[in-house]
């Protein structure tokens, strides 16, 4: 018997191990064998734009019209159709994401639903191919089935956090559904009947499910690397209304922030910052928290840290950070008194300090393209919107490094149009960005950064949400990514008084 069970037990052992089924693949081997499958890894980078066209059916009532979508790497995009007049436009310039439907009319794209569309954006450019480049992170989501066929699921998260869930056929190995984010909820897109084109295997059938209509587009064309026109992707003019007066907006913009230069010293609020960390399985989690009392002296700002991870500070570390702000004004007055005697020295001489003047959002876009300027409407106010982008012409060899930095960025930028003042702005790094010359830091393309103000009492406009997420490379430190919310709040209007080295006696009016 003994015997027996020595013949038993080596078969026993292999039959359970195909009982168990064989390891899932990992992420990057089924991104590989998807590669493989579409074509290969140069004849997929080959494609640099695509265009495609065909039928669209609404399932609900089986209206049908003409679709079209066309695409340009890394970030133009644009789709239309068109059911019984009724048409549907959404559309990328690289700079800001834009929607336009028969019933709203035209309109920018702002927050989770910018954030999430630009994503897919850039997804339905450059796909899989060159995921790390673009500091995509891979995880995996088990298996699930399509249609009934067994497939691999991907989770594909972005440096925002956003994360398209794309589903593998085991088999085929190619695309077969992709669930993509949308504002709160998910577009789904299925995919069949693949031929292909130029190399590539594309597929001529999308089932797809938007807004909660299902609808099924069938393809007659898919056109690889045509002559793109760039005017394609830019936001539709299709208002009659004067557009706004660009140089003389830019001015009142100065003027206005000016003027809040001069009243911000009687303001103070709370500042808190929430730092997150992207896992390796693509969730984003919070590190740690700090909170901080903001006031403003002489044009500066003073930052007392009150609490850490939502715990005010014991006794000593308060004590502690208090004597740390009144050496603050202290360093303040110095370098004020410095200043007022350098630029007496720089006035006599005639040359003046550009590095002692503070640069204000208005000269930033002076050293901007803007480009599409349209009205539009942000929180119950009217605003002005506009695209921005790096000048090629502008003269940075003397600029401040502020404004050099921005002379990379591009965006979306909304202005309150009856206060001219800011009251959002989106944009990205259109260029890496050398700090010290890169002898300190380095700033990777592709960092992005939305910031937004609340009026406040209605003759201000201050802080009220950040949103940062960029990698920096640090001499000696290698690579630091940071991820980070910063929220305002608790604005209040005071008085406040520096007796010998102590700021902050608040008196509410």
């Amino acid at each position: 018997m003994i015997k027996n069970l020595r013949i038993i037990h080596p078969i026993f052992i292999v039959v359970l191990l195909f009982a168990a089924g064989s390891p899932a693949q990992s992420p990057s081997k089924i991104l590989k064998n998807a590669t493989k499958a579409y074509g290969g890894e140069k004849a997929l980078k080959s494609v640099t734009s695509w265009r495609k066209s065909g039928l669209i059916t609404r399932l609900k009532d089986n209206s049908e019209g003409e679709f079209h979508a066309q695409a340009v790497a890394p970030n133009l995009y644009n789709s239309l159709y068109d059911l019984n007049g009724f048409e549907i436009e959404v559309g990328s310039n690289g700079k800001s994401g834009w929607i336009r439907d028969s019933r709203e009319g035209l309109r920018t794209l702002v927050g989770d639903a910018s954030r999430d569309f630009q994503a897919e954006v850039e997804f339905r450019n450059l796909r899989w191919i060159d995921y790390k480049k673009q500091k995509i992170k891979i995880s995996s989501g088990g298996q699930g089935t399509v249609n009934g066929n067994p497939a691999n699921i991907v989770i594909f998260t972005d440096p925002r956090a956003v994360s398209l869930r794309l589903f593998f056929d085991t088999a085929a190995s190619l695309l077969v559904r992709e669930e993509i984010p949308a504002n709160g909820s998910f577009k789904v897109f299925e995919y069949s009947d693949f031929r292909p084109v130029n190399g590539v295997k594309e597929p001529f059938r999308i089932d797809a499910e938007i807004d909660g209509e299902k609808y099924v587009i069938e393809l007659d064309q898919i056109i690889h690397n045509f002559k793109p026109d760039e005017n394609d992707f830019d936001f539709p003019r299709i208002s009659g209304e004067p557009l706004p007066d660009i140089p003389k907006l830019l001015a009142e913009l100065q003027t206005n922030e000016n003027r809040v230069e001069e009243i911000l010293e009687d303001y103070s609020y709370k500042q808190t910052t929430v730092r997150r960390e992207l896992g390796k399985d693509g969730d984003l989690r919070v590190t740690d928290t700090e909170t901080y009392l903001l006031t403003f002296y002489k044009g500066n700002r003073i930052r007392r840290l009150i609490e850490k991870n939502g715990k005010p500070l014991s006794a000593s570390d308060q004590e502690k950070e208090d004597r740390e702000v009144q050496n603050r004004v202290k360093e303040i007055e110095k370098q004020i008194a410095k200043e007022q005697e350098k630029s007496a020295d720089k006035t006599s001489s005639g040359a003046p300090d550009e590095n002692s003047r503070r640069i204000s959002i208005a000269e930033v876009l002076r050293a901007s393209n803007l480009i599409n300027p349209r009205r539009e409407r942000l929180k119950n106010r009217d605003v002005i919107v506009f695209d921005f982008e790096p000048n090629p012409d502008f003269d940075f060899s003397n600029a401040q490094s502020l404004l050099k930095f921005f002379g990379k960025t591009g965006g979306v930028m909304w202005i309150d149009e009856e206060d001219k003042q800011v009251a959002r702005i989106e944009a990205e790094l259109f260029d890496s960005y050398k700090v010290g010359g890169g002898l300190l830091a380095k700033l990777r393309k592709g960092a992005s950064f939305i910031l937004e103000q609340e009026r406040v009492n209605d003759e201000i406009w201050l802080p009220a949400t950040a949103d940062i997420n960029l990698s920096v490379r640090v001499l000696l430190f290698g690579g630091v990514k940071i991820n980070q919310v910063i929220r305002s709040y608790d604005y209040e209007k005071f008085q406040t008084s520096v007796e010998g080295s102590k700021i902050g006696d608040i008196q509410k009016p």
